[in-house]
This record gives C-alpha cells, structure tokens and sequence, in this order.
C-alpha cells in the first residue's frame, strides 16, 4: 500500500511523480537563490522584485495547472471568457512598465488585446489551432504573453524616450512641428526595441532556440518534421500578436502624449488604483 496515492485527493495530486517535481523544484529554486544572493552582494537592491517574481510565478503556475482539469472541462464558448480576462490581466501587470505614461492601461488593454485577438481568430479559422479548450486556452495564453512583453517593452522604450528628448521634442512644437511627427522618431525607437526579442528568437530558431513545445512533441513521438512546422507556426503568431501589439501601443501613446493644446504632457511616475483604470476606460 502507497499512502502518497491513496490519499483522498485527486488524481493529478496523488501522482507520485510529483515528488520528483519538488526535487527539481528545489534544485531551481536554489539556482535562483544564487542569483538574488549575487544581486545582495554587489548591491544591486533587485533582491526584492526578483524574489517576488519568483515566488509570484511558482504560485501562479501551480494554481494554474491545477486548474488545467476544469478548464478541459468547459464548453468551448467559455474559453473566450478565459482568454479575455487574462488579456485584461496582461494589460494590468504590463501598463506598470508605462507607470506615468497617459492612458497606460487603456493601450496595454486595446493594443494587447487587437494584437493577441486577432492572430488568435484568424488561426483559429486556418485551423492552426484546434478549436478545442485543451488547444486554445494554453496556445491563446502564449500568445497574450508574448503580446504583453511586446506592449511592456514599448510602453517602457516610449517612456524613456520622451524622458530623454523632451526639450528637444518642445522645441520641435515651439516651432509649429505637428505633434505626431515631433515624435515620430520616438516612437519608431520604441517600436525597433519592443520588437528585439522576438526577431532575435525567429533569427536562432532552431539553430540557438528550441523552444519546449517542440522537444514536448518530439518526447510525446511527434513526427519532427511537424513538430518543427508547428513550432514555426506558433512563432509566426508570436512575431504577428508582437508586430500588432507593439504598433498599436506606439500609435496610441503617441496620441495620449499631448494635450488638447498640443502640449507635451508630463509623465508623472503614479500608481493607479482599480477605480482610476476602471475610470480610464470610459
């Protein structure tokens, strides 16, 4: 008798496989605990957001693949509603890299979600993706997180940008330059950087990158050949969800940047409470 399996629990939590988890669980966590140690030691006071991120993300996982089972469960109309609020969770936790900049929140949440929404329909119809919860949820979900790393990195880019070229910028206006193309330059930098990462992955793919849900398919006995154009597949709706999302941030802080009087309007570092973005989208 194995009291670990017969405990009155479910299935996935009575998987003695589990304990081979922790091991590795462990063994991460203590390649973390170097990283914040080193952090400690050279001073860096990252200790903190690295740490919390950390936890935050075990955390959240966990919850999440214990969940796993009743999502597969669901009628695939609910997916929707699944996926529409981790858009507006992405927008929430992405808007904190613009913290200051006017409307963060409202263009994390249009430009993440037309970005992820649109690439997310239209391979749906191609029948890239199955139209099942076990294939749309997790594959949904890739792609509204990489649509929120685009929006955070040309949310953070636009920031500094306008942060180090103001004068320069005001002096443009003073001189009677539109506002959209006195920072036309910015935005394209913030544009260029946001977009880094996912074209240096499509460059090293396969090469450099394997991404894991290749080699799972491999594992699993997929024909490699295929698991090599499906992961192609699930990167090309990485790069368009970026592209999306990233020009579509660019286009409407570019916009929220100036006044009614075509005034370049401060970026005050602030922390809006749940009332303040719930009043924004009005």
């Amino acid at each position: 008798m194995n009291p670990f399996t017969d405990l009155p629990l479910p299935p996935e939590l009575r998987d003695p496989v589990l304990v081979k988890g922790l091991l590795q669980v462990a063994a991460a966590t203590a390649l973390a605990a170097v990283v914040l140690g080193l952090s400690y030691v050279r001073d860096l006071d990252l200790e903190r957001e690295l740490g919390g991120s950390f936890a935050r993300g075990f955390v959240q996982v966990l919850a999440m693949g214990a969940l796993i089972g009743v999502l597969f469960s669901i009628p695939l109309a609910f997916s929707g509603i699944v996926l529409g609020a981790m858009m507006g969770y992405a927008a929430w936790e992405s808007r904190k890299r613009g913290d200051g900049v006017p409307q963060a929140f409202r263009v994390s949440l249009t430009a993440i979600g037309l970005g992820a929404s649109v690439v997310i329909v239209t391979m749906l119809v191609a029948g890239a993706i199955e139209s099942t919860v076990r294939n749309l949820v997790p594959v949904g979900g890739m792609i509204i997180a990489n649509a929120m790393k685009t929006n955070s990195l040309a949310l953070d880019r636009f920031k500094s940008e306008i942060e180090s070229n103001r004068n320069e910028i005001e002096a443009l206006l003073a001189i009677g330059v539109p506002p959209q193309a006195a920072v036309s330059e910015h935005v394209t930098e913030s544009v260029r950087a946001s977009l880094i990462p996912v074209v240096d992955a499509m460059r090293t793919l396969g090469l450099v990158y394997i991404p894991g849900m290749m080699a799972g398919m491999i594992l699993g006995g997929a024909n490699p050949i295929y698991a090599a154009q499906y992961q192609f597949v699930i990167m090309g709706m990485i790069f368009a969800a970026g592209g999306l999302t990233s020009m579509t941030t660019s286009l409407l802080i570019g916009r929220y940047a100036f006044t009614e009087a075509a005034q370049l309007r401060h970026f005050e570092e602030s922390q809006p409470t749940a009332l303040s973005m719930l009043r924004s989208l009005r």
